[in-house]
Order: C-alpha cells, then sequence, then structure tokens
C-alpha cells in the first residue's frame, strides 16, 4: 500500500461521511422517514440497496473456498435460494408494499389478534432485531477482520485488528444514524459500485497473469471437475468438501430443490420475504416499484454478481495449490496482495470496505427498527405518552439514533467472544425449518393465527435438540425430510385447537391487504365491496419464467466468459424470451389499470 493508496480509501470515507450527512434532514422528520425512506424509493435504488447488503466483505471468501472445493457447481448451495427469492417477486412484493406497515415484525399485529400476537410481536423485536442482528454483524466483523489481517501481515494482527474493525464501524455507524435509511440506501449503491468495480477489475488482472494465461490457459490448468456448471446427481454419499464436484445424492438434490426454499427460514432468504429485504419493498414509492426492486435484486444477486468471484476462486487453484481445504478462501486474499499494481490495492480495499459497510449499516438501521418500532413503542413508550405525533416522532427518531449507536458497540463486544462461523450456516436452516410455510400461508389462508407462528418457531429447536440428543446422526440437507414434516404436523394441530384470529382483525387486513385465493373465501363473503387479488395462474407463470430468466443469464454469461459463445448465446436468448412474457404480461396488466 502506498500513499496513492491510502488516498483513495480516505477518499471513499469521506464520500460516505458526506453522503449521510446530505440526507440528514430527510430523516429527522418521522420514524417513516429514518427506516422507510419516507416510502419513496425508486425500484433501482433500493434494488441496488438489497444487493449491495447481501453483499458482505465474506462473500468473495465464501465463493472462493466453495470454488476451491467442488468447483462452479459448489455454488448451488446458495444459488438454489433463487426459487424462493423469485416466488417473493411476484407473490409477496406488492403485499408488503400494500400492508403500510413500518416493519415486517408489526405485520404480526396487524394480521393476527389477542395477546399471543402480542407476544410474538415483542419476542421477535428482540430477538431478530437484537439477538440474530449482533450475531451476524459479529460474523461480518470476523470476516473482515481475516482480509485485514491476510493484506497487511506486517501491521495487522489478532491481539490489534478490532482496533481497525471499531473504527470502521464507528463512521458506519455515525452516517447510518445521521441519514437514517435514506443516507444508508444512497451510499449502499455508491459501495456496491465500488466493490464491484474492484472485484472485476482483480478478476481481469488475476485471469491474465502469465501463470494463468488467459481464460484459454486457466480451462487447460484446471480440473474437469472444477469447470462444471452443475452438481453431480449420484446414489452415493455426498462428497462436498473433498476437492472434487459438488455430488448430490438424489435426497439432497430434493432437500434443496424440494423443500428448503419454501420450508426453511434464513436471513435475507425469507420465503414470502422479510427482514431488510421486506424493509426495502415496504420502502420503494408504490407496489409496481417493489416488484421492479425485487425482481432486479434476484438478477444481480444470482447471475450478475458471482463471476468474478468464480474467476478468481478458479484462478487461485492454479496459482495457490498448497492451500488446505479449510483456508481456500484466503486465496482471494492472496491474489489481492500479490497482483494488484499501487493505486488498485487501494481501490480494491476500499471495496471490502463498501461491501462491509453496506452490509452493517443496513443491520443497524433495520434491527433498530425492530427495537424501537415493535418494541419500545409498542410496548414501553406509546405514541399517547407525547403531547402531539410531531414529538412522538422527533423522540422515536432520537432513540433510533441512540440504540443505532449501542447496537454498533454491542456487535464489537459480541465480536470479541467468536471465533469461528463453521457450521452456522446449516444449524440457522435446520433449526427455521417448517416455519417457511407459515410466512407463505399467513398471507393466503385466514386460519393461520400467532399460535401457528409461535410453534412453527419452536418446535425446529426441539427436534434439532432431541435429534441431537439421541443421537440421530442425519445431516444436513437430509435432516430437513425429518424436521419440516414433524415441524409442519405441529403447527397444523396447533392452529386447529387454538381459537381463530379475531373476525374485526381479518377484515381490517383484508380491506387493506385484499389477498385473494381459496384461503380468504369466508372472509371474502362477508366483505363483497372489497376487490380480492387474482390471476394466480399468471403469477405462477411469471415466478417461472422469472426462474428460468436468471438461470439462463447465469449459464449465458458463464458460458461466453468461458468461450463458448453459441452455448451462452442460446442461454441468454432463452432468458430474453422469458424476461420478455413477464414484461408482457404486466404491461398488459398495467394498461387494464
Amino acid at each position: 500500500m502506498q500513499i496513492i493508496d491510502w488516498v483513495i480509501v480516505v477518499f471513499y470515507f469521506l464520500v460516505s461521511l458526506v453522503i449521510g450527512l446530505l440526507y440528514k434532514k430527510r430523516a429527522e422528520k418521522s420514524q417513516e422517514d429514518f427506516f422507510l425512506s419516507g416510502r419513496k424509493l425508486p425500484w433501482w435504488l433500493a434494488g441496488l440497496s438489497m444487493v449491495a447488503t447481501t453483499f458482505a466483505a465474506d462473500t468473495p471468501l465464501a465463493v472462493t473456498e466453495l470454488v476451491g472445493k467442488n468447483g462452479i457447481a459448489g455454488n448451488w448451495l446458495w444459488w438454489n435460494m433463487l426459487i424462493g427469492g423469485m416466488l417473493t417477486v411476484f407473490f409477496f412484493a406488492k403485499l408488503w408494499r400494500r400492508a403500510g406497515i413500518l416493519t415486517d415484525v408489526e405485520f404480526i399485529e396487524l394480521r393476527y389478534s389477542g395477546k399471543s400476537a402480542a407476544f410474538l410481536r415483542g419476542f421477535k423485536s428482540l430477538y431478530l432485531g437484537l439477538f440474530m442482528n449482533i450475531i451476524i454483524m459479529g460474523w461480518v466483523n470476523l470476516a473482515m477482520m481475516k482480509i485485514l489481517i491476510g493484506m497487511f501481515p506486517e501491521y495487522v494482527n489478532e491481539s490489534n485488528v478490532l482496533i481497525f474493525i471499531s473504527a470502521c464501524l464507528v463512521i458506519t455507524a455515525i452516517y447510518s444514524a445521521i441519514s437514517g435509511l435514506w443516507g444508508v440506501t444512497v451510499t449502499d449503491a455508491f459501495q456496491f459500485i465500488l466493490a464491484m468495480a474492484g472485484c472485476i477489475i482483480l478478476a481481469v488482472i488475476v485471469v491474465n497473469q502469465p501463470q494463468i494465461g488467459g481464460i484459454a490457459g486457466l480451462k487447460e490448468k484446471l480440473p474437469e471437475w472444477s469447470l462444471r456448471f452443475l452438481p453431480v446427481i449420484s446414489s452415493e454419499t455426498s462428497s462436498t468438501g473433498t476437492g472434487g464436484v459438488l455430488i448430490m445424492t438424489i435426497s439432497s438434490l430434493l432437500a434443496f430443490v424440494g423443500i428448503q426454499w419454501w420450508a426453511s427460514w434464513y436471513p435475507g432468504a425469507e420465503p414470502g420475504g422479510g427482514g431488510y429485504v421486506a424493509q426495502r419493498m415496504m420502502s420503494a414509492k408504490d407496489e409496481k416499484h417493489s416488484l421492479k426492486a425485487t425482481l432486479f435484486f434476484q438478477i444481480a444477486h444470482y447471475a450478475i454478481r458471482p463471476w468474478p468471484w468464480v474467476i478468481v476462486g478458479l484462478a487461485s487453484l492454479v496459482l495457490y495449490p498448497e492451500l488446505s481445504m479449510e483456508d481456500k478462501g484466503i486465496g482471494y486474499v492472496k491474489a489481492m496482495n500479490d497482483f494488484l499494481p499501487v493505486g488498485l490495492k487501494g481501490l480494491m480495499l476500499a471495496a471490502f470496505f463498501a461491501a462491509y459497510m453496506s452490509t452493517i449499516a443496513t443491520h443497524l438501521n433495520w434491527g433498530t427498527s425492530y427495537f424501537i418500532n415493535d418494541f419500545y413503542k409498542r410496548f414501553i413508550s406509546p405514541e399517547s405518552k407525547y403531547k402531539d405525533k410531531e414529538t412522538a416522532e422527533k423522540a422515536y427518531v432520537k432513540a433510533g439514533r441512540i440504540l443505532t449507536i449501542a447496537l454498533m458497540l454491542l456487535s464489537i463486544l459480541v465480536t470479541t467472544q467468536m471465533t469461528s462461523i463453521s457450521g452456522v450456516w446449516s444449524f440457522v436452516i435446520e433449526c427455521g425449518a417448517g416455519l417457511g410455510l407459515v410466512l407463505i400461508l399467513r398471507w393466503f389462508w385466514w386460519r393461520v393465527n400467532a399460535i401457528s407462528e409461535i410453534t412453527a418457531t419452536v418446535t425446529p429447536f426441539i427436534i434439532f435438540g432431541a435429534m441431537k440428543i439421541f443421537k440421530i446422526n442425519i445431516e444436513f440437507p437430509d435432516s430437513l425430510f425429518i424436521i419440516v414434516p414433524l415441524t409442519t404436523l405441529s403447527w397444523l394441530i396447533a392452529t386447529y385447537i387454538s381459537k381463530p384470529v379475531t373476525q374485526e382483525t381479518l377484515t381490517k387486513f383484508y380491506k387493506r391487504v385484499h389477498p385473494g385465493g381459496y384461503g380468504w373465501k369466508s372472509v371474502s363473503a362477508l366483505n363483497p365491496e372489497v376487490k380480492p387479488d387474482s390471476g394466480y395462474a399468471r403469477l405462477i407463470l411469471n415466478w417461472i419464467c422469472g426462474i428460468i430468466l436468471v438461470y439462463m443469464f447465469l449459464f449465458g454469461f458463464g458460458r461466453i466468459i468461458f468461450g463458448e459463445y453459441m452455448s451462452g448465446i442460446i442461454f441468454i436468448a432463452i432468458g430474453l424470451i422469458a424476461g420478455y412474457i413477464i414484461f408482457f404480461d404486466l404491461s398488459r396488466k398495467d394498461s387494464k389499470n
């Protein structure tokens, strides 16, 4: 790192702070402005913010590790989540925007009634907004610490790295607290563009090193298994992590493709939308912008963004064959150190700070929104305690700013106690298995109540714990075949033996959101003046076309990068046809409206 490199890094931090200051006044007006940008985000900005949030500092390292262990096909461990994400685009984006709520946790008392609904709202606001949120930020902090130690071993080590992380967190917390979601989303857009530019530049430089010899040389030097786009389906036990193509048993394939995407809850990939994705959908200008933002997110997240990381991951197999399976992800950092020239090294470090800070900023704002709106305002300091609404709103914004700083400090404390994130991914999915179906059906079936969701939340933990106690050694993802059916049976029984949601609450929800389908038939009969949603066959067609669009773009871009132009063009053409079907249908709907 030379002077020019440090100038670039300092300039990046200054720009982030300036953006925060520019949007300070917009955030001060109300909770809605602070947490939802006044519901005025255009689709492209909301979509960029979603993509930036899911691009954390650890993401390139994680993809490099997947590629190092199981080639390109290793990415199917997360590429499969597109199926659920595309469901959110066409079935739920408009419903979230239409609900007119501040957080997805607030949805609980809009949809359910009684003490059980109040308990669930309060519990989720603390569990997700504080506990889970701080754990995730600690996870992201650990990844950034690994990057800094890898890039500056002569200056940064395990004893002092937290000082550098803390300084970065303070800057992030300041602009997040000052500017609210407006500042977070605008800095997200700037940070994402910078981060992707750095990743693309690194991929181009690395693949053109003499040791690699361009894409053609890379293909010659790599084993055949590493270039496979699809996993191998075999009757044998899965062999992930053995330095060969990803092998899935038929049962594992069915678990990923047939169960996980709709049954399991996972932060950022919740069935039916949720978390910061729901926050961005609710922040959009209208239902159309909400849908477009979420569709753009799915395309960029799965089809465009991964390829620069994949290229560096493949190149690191050639450049650093000595790396163990556990250290494959470090190949990304080593490539940065070894091949980036003066100036570009600073740009790449700024890119990693951008990826890191975009994720942290969102989690600070999102977690604060849960605590302030769904716990503090709901149970401790309701609006009735203030002389008027304007005074209350300013007080909540002030409390939100204070809590943003507090969350930042708590994340530092938690990071000091964390040593590893190994196994967290599968653990979270297993302990949320079965909950996803409730999160979907609560929009489409009036009988689902708060007891249903509480049961579906608790049961997977009980089953997972029992499997460990009684040493039932069924590994993820095959464990889903046990956890999901038992959880589903449990919450269905709980639903029918508990009291239904009051008619008053159901009617209020139905009039505001007007969901359609057979599941609301009895409520619809009592409210004939409300026109429910229809055309679900059309939505299913759009959902299928959306999945085809993204996967065809993913394969097409990959084939073209590897010089297989004809097959790449064919894949992209199929994707464009699927995209045109979606565009035609949405345009026809707009003309009718």
